[in-house]
């Protein structure tokens, strides 16, 4: 039983050495690494790098970058989680932020939030199973003078209602562009 667990991790570890081997990603990542001496101090940093090569962090990545800094995989994890920037999940093809704060709640925040989560069927926080869309929240945008604001693929849009919420969303769904 011991041997025949032992024999898995070694094939597992055996075939993640094999991925990393064939992404060129990998390479780059290291190498950024190394110019930072592969101090753990600089885990921040080469985190905010993974992601830029990536799109996002996930489990294989995480243990290159603990091995490559030598620091505990769980240090890795907590910082990955902890700070709001990192995705550990693939983001759509179009992202939607709307904003939270408290001029753009008092003005409907949550209700165009609504309309946006039934219109792609996901709640915040999700992507759509087709990697179309993406749909976040953030505290406060700074745009409260046009509250409710929603980003739409880095693009600030004023005064948000439902109705042309859904639509923005449809539109993206329906024509996959």
């Amino acid at each position: 039983m011991v041997t025949a667990i032992a024999e898995k991790r070694q094939q597992s570890v055996l075939a993640s050495a094999q991925m990393i081997a064939a992404d060129k990603r990998y390479k780059i990542l290291q190498t950024s690494m190394k110019r930072h001496q592969n101090q753990g101090d600089a885990l921040i940093e080469i985190l905010h790098r993974a992601q830029e090569l990536f799109g996002y962090l996930d489990t294989p990545q995480l243990k290159f970058v603990a091995k490559g800094l030598k620091i505990p995989p769980s240090r890795v994890f907590g910082v990955a989680t902890f700070y709001h920037f990192f995705q550990l999940k693939p983001k759509g093809r179009h992202t939607c932020v709307v904003c939270m704060g408290t001029a753009c709640y008092v003005k409907g925040a949550d209700k165009v939030l609504a309309g946006i989560e039934e219109q792609s069927g996901i709640k915040a926080g999700e992507t759509t199973s087709n990697n179309q869309v993406s749909v976040l929240t953030a505290r406060c945008i700074g745009a409260c003078g046009i509250a409710p604001a929603v980003v739409y693929d880095g693009a600030v849009t004023p005064r948000q209602g439902i109705e042309n919420a859904r639509k923005h969303i449809k539109e993206w769904m329906s024509n996959g562009s």
